[in-house]
């Protein structure tokens, strides 16, 4: 009969194989909550699959990335931007034998703060929340708190880096310094992120018919390809080839970073630029991204004033009602938001 427990030292084990640059599960600094080690998953193994099987992961199948609602089957969602992300950063863990196991938990936790209504949703509570709102720290504080009925998930501090670390604010170009992650699995993940929703949300916007593949720069188009997969598989080899000395086979005496190369990058945030101005600008003005505020601002009233019809892991803060209110809309799908102000406009009508 195999012995359980060296089906986990076995995994650790191999991991010594890694780049030296890789995180390695045995060497984690640890959970808030200390546990006893599973005898078969790694420490990030196991933070991979409490992601995968909880609440938030869940809905995230019901919660817009860019287009509110849309009517359409194959338009994206949070969910799955967040296994594109997964499947590009697992790829370029592996080419630069870095963990991929601690990319992957990393890559599915990323976005489990995300509101309804994609950016719409996060601006407006950035608005009304007195202390602001970032889906980034709103993600962490699902997994470290909002999860399990309030015991939260007690991951690796790594992967609680990560998820915190990923996020890029709305800069004006991506070679501007997007700040720092403790891991370069992190940092793979946080740059997957970029690849995964500038092809993707080029996608929606064609299938909407807001933009045709012919109006894509040119200058970008020419470096990077004319289809998806085109556009993806450059950037990923790119990253891949830019980034070498994180495999530890090139010898530096600096810790190596995970990059593109100038001309790719260029390309990159040509194509950001040219969505930002003909896609999200457009998008945040529209008739259904203006419902999605006036939803958001309706549920923030209601909920500040009948905090006891929330459901108890959404009032832990005893002495911030407001904070309650922020992860309690935070956490709603586009569809049940709409349902719960349609629901409230009779009683805010009295």
């Amino acid at each position: 009969m195999i012995n359980k427990l060296n089906i986990r030292q076995i995994t650790e084990e191999r991991e010594e194989g890694l780049s030296p640059h890789a995180a390695r599960s045995k060497l984690t600094r640890g959970r808030m909550k200390p546990e006893e080690p599973c005898p078969i998953r790694t420490a990030f193994q196991r933070d991979r699959d409490r992601i995968i099987h909880c609440k938030a992961f869940r809905r995230l199948k019901h919660k817009t990335q860019v287009f509110i609602a849309p009517l359409g089957d194959h338009y994206v969602t949070r969910l799955t931007h967040t296994l594109e992300v997964s499947q590009i950063a697992r790829t370029i863990a592996r080419a630069l034998n870095l963990n991929e196991d601690l990319t992957e938990a990393i890559a599915l936790g990323h976005d489990l703060g995300h509101t309804p209504f994609g950016h719409v949703g996060e601006d407006v509570l950035d608005e009304l929340y007195p202390k602001g709102f970032r889906h980034n720290e709103q993600s962490l504080r699902v997994v470290d708190l909002l999860e399990r009925e309030g015991h939260g998930l007690n991951l690796t501090w790594e992967v609680r880096d990560g998820i915190l670390n990923h996020s890029k604010t709305r800069l004006e170009t991506l070679e501007q310094d997007w700040g720092k992650v403790a891991t370069l699995e992190g940092e793979v993940c946080k740059i997957a992120d970029v690849v995964a929703y500038i092809n993707h949300d080029i996608g929606d916007a064609v299938r909407a018919g807001i933009i045709t593949d012919g109006e894509l720069p040119l200058s970008a188009i020419e470096v990077l390809g004319l289809t998806h997969s085109q556009r993806i598989n450059t950037m990923v080899s790119d990253i891949i080839e830019c980034s070498w000395a994180a495999t530890g086979l090139t010898k530096t005496q600096e810790r190596p970073s995970i990059g593109m190369s100038p001309e790719v990058l260029t390309a990159t945030d040509t194509l950001r630029k040219f969505l930002f101005e003909r896609v999200y600008d457009i998008r945040s003005v529209q008739k259904e991204s203006e419902r999605a505020r006036e939803v958001v601002r309706q549920l923030y009233g209601y909920f500040g004033e009948h905090e006891d019809e929330m459901p108890p892991e959404y009032r832990l803060e005893r002495n911030d009602t407001e904070r309650g209110v922020v992860d309690y809309i935070a956490g709603m799908t586009d569809q049940y938001a709409l349902r719960k102000a349609e629901a409230l406009s009779p009683v805010r009508g009295k």
